[in-house]
């Protein structure tokens, strides 16, 4: 498991009976977390007084912020020379995954020691924390989701990151409706990126189901990767799915078109009161040997 171990304006406090307790700079949050299935107190009674907002979910799947204390409509927090801004978004989410970081340090290395310069398409790219890594190390950036309002967050992102006078190119657009296109421009990229729902719709209401459409994808994505690529990420927070499909995936896809080290498993998240590791989601990356 890869596990962040350098977030220092983030961190899982404690977490217990499906909650998770969390300082995210200088507010505290306490959000549901379906991973969280052991015991170890009343979150809500533990730290009373010192929690910011709850998160709470009603009998219908959806939920409600409740805020104790003021709470700015955003405010920022950093990652190394990263900024994110971060919100209370419906669902319980903030605009960031923390735990990504692991995949952010891989992706900057491997920029930065490619010696050469990388284009990187970043799909369901959500807020933009890999595409904002990835300019942050040199890379040129096509970001593509469905969500305009996630595609004006990452503008955000990359301007609280200083990083405005990069090379970014934002679209709000279906992602296999955009692969197709790219194959017949004959565009190529050095670098994907790809984090897909498990159920999803498109910028006009396309149908994605990751069981059906995630290998169609992969193999289409294959059509534009350069003649020599660096890397192909792969993150999934589907629940039951193996990072070994991920692995399968690749295999049967970049890795026979383009041999290299496929490495796969899950990520996650230290809670600081008990050195115990919130797991948050898989990863399957393949890479060049260079």
């Amino acid at each position: 498991m890869l596990v962040v171990n350098n977030f220092k304006d983030y961190e899982i406090i404690d977490a217990s009976n499906g909650m998770k307790y969390e300082r995210w700079g200088k507010y505290y949050l306490l959000r549901p977390d379906p991973e969280v299935i052991w015991d170890n107190g009343n979150l809500e009674e533990k730290y009373k007084g010192q929690i910011d907002a709850i998160y709470y979910r009603n009998n219908k799947g959806g939920g409600y912020w409740k805020n104790l204390k003021p709470l700015p409509n955003s405010w920022q927090i950093k990652y190394n020379n990263l900024t994110f801004n971060i919100k209370q978004m419906g669902f319980k989410h903030t605009g960031l995954f923390p735990e990504q970081a692991v995949n952010w340090n891989f992706m900057i290395e491997k920029i930065k020691h490619a010696n050469r310069e990388i284009k990187v398409l970043n799909l369901f790219a959500y807020t933009g924390g890999a595409s904002v890594a990835c300019l942050s190390a040199g890379a040129s950036v096509t970001h593509v989701d469905s969500s305009r309002g996630m595609v004006d967050w990452c503008k955000e992102n990359v301007a609280s990151s200083s990083l405005q006078k990069m090379k970014i190119r934002y679209l709000v657009d279906d992602v296999i409706k955009f692969v197709k296109r790219e194959i017949r421009r004959n565009n190529k990229y050095d670098a994907i990126i790809m984090d897909p729902p498990s159920y999803g719709r498109g910028a006009n209401k396309e149908v994605w189901e990751i069981e059906k459409n995630l290998n169609e994808l992969i193999n289409l994505c294959v059509e534009i990767l350069s003649d020599k690529p660096l890397f192909f990420q792969i993150n999934s927070y589907t629940t039951g799915l193996s990072s070994v499909v991920l692995k399968n995936l690749l295999t049967l896809t970049v890795d026979k078109k383009y041999k290299g080290t496929i490495t796969n498993g899950e990520i996650g998240l230290p809670i600081t009161k008990n050195n115990l590791i919130l797991p948050c989601g898989i990863y399957g990356r393949w890479e060049n040997n260079e």
